[in-house]
């Protein structure tokens, strides 16, 4: 069997992330790009895309399977049927501090506007002048982690926890 052949990387890595986050006590996230093919409260969708609490907390019947994600959860106090495909699945994450991992963002060709076009918020762009990379798994990381700015002094502490995207090569 060779690398074309073998099954998708990326049900193994959200099952993996999902424990990690269970085993901290930390809530694990997955963000989702919606299209036709992914079963969500559409009230609830922004931008094409919807966050959901994946927690044991929040779901009941929770299925990471190889295809699909689902689970029942409420929205609004009324019970609802999720079922995610995995490759809509674009990050998984844990809400306390943001560490996971993002991965690449679906190709959704819209009539107006052809797949790949405009980047989206977890897409990385390649510096001016960068030769164009295929696109890679990238990894959320805490701003603390970046280290030290050029001038040598430490970073200053950003006004919220919000993760930034680093690029695993």
């Amino acid at each position: 069997m060779n690398a074309l052949e073998s099954t998708s990387t990326r049900p193994y890595l959200i099952r993996a992330l999902y424990d990690w986050c269970t085993d901290n006590g930390l809530t694990p996230y997955v963000a989702v790009q919606v299209d036709d093919s992914v079963q969500v409260p559409r009230e609830y969708v922004k931008n094409g895309e919807i966050v959901l609490n994946i927690s044991f907390d929040a779901t009941s019947s929770l299925k990471l399977g190889n295809e699909f994600i689902e689970f029942k959860a409420r929205f609004a106090g009324t019970a609802r049927e999720i079922m995610v495909p995995v490759n809509r699945v674009i990050a998984i994450y844990a809400r306390e501090n943001g560490q996971g991992m993002a991965f690449p963002v679906p190709p959704t060709a819209t009539a107006e506007e052809p797949a790949g076009s405009r980047p989206t918020p977890l897409t990385s762009v390649p510096a001016a002048g960068a030769p164009e990379a295929d696109p890679k798994v990238v990894q959320l990381v805490t701003p603390e982690a970046t280290g030290p700015s050029p001038n040598g002094e430490p970073p200053k502490p950003p006004s919220g926890p919000r993760p930034a995207l680093k690029r695993i090569k």
